[in-house]
């Protein structure tokens, strides 16, 4: 099994997601993430895709989105030639004396210290998937109470894979 990002531009409309995530549920193929927003152009959104499986099955997935009515453009992020990022929100639980050892953790990995509370702390992270489960892997003996991971968003380097579209 290998993963694959995708990156694709679609036209900005009601229910183009759901017709991108049902292909996906009838063609039984694996979404590991999935992440959509508007871009620089209010006409598109930007959807990056991490799908897995064997080359086949994940030649066919680009295949097939490429195929649907609002995809504008779909490419691979290769990860020598791409930026990803995912922000990770993690609650952690602390006491007074447990703080100092989350907040040393916190600051190695640049992360943020965004909500103290008398029992808990939560922290934002943005990197990329390895740097979060470094961290998770460090917050091992302490109590994670919730955890929400956006998965990844990434773009191109460079601008050579920039695409634009005429009015």
């Amino acid at each position: 099994m290998h993963k694959k990002v995708f990156q694709l531009l679609v036209d900005n409309t009601s229910g183009v997601l759901s017709r991108i995530s049902g292909l996906f549920s009838r063609r039984g193929y694996n979404i590991e993430s999935i992440t959509a927003g508007v871009t620089a152009d209010p006409r598109f959104t930007r959807i990056t895709i991490v799908a897995s499986g064997d080359d086949e099955i994940l030649d066919q997935i680009e295949k097939q989105v490429e195929k649907l009515v609002d995809v504008r453009d779909i490419r691979e992020l290769k990860p020598e030639n791409s930026v990803y990022r995912e922000l990770a929100l993690i609650k952690v639980a602390a006491t007074a004396a447990q703080r100092e050892g989350v907040i040393s953790v916190t600051d190695i990995f640049r992360a943020k210290i965004i909500d103290v509370c008398a029992e808990s702390l939560t922290i934002e992270l943005t990197g990329n998937q390895a740097k979060i489960e470094a961290f998770l892997s460090l917050l091992d003996g302490y109590e994670i109470l919730e955890l929400a991971r956006t998965g990844i968003a990434g773009l191109g380097r460079g601008v050579e894979n920039v695409v634009f579209f005429q009015d």
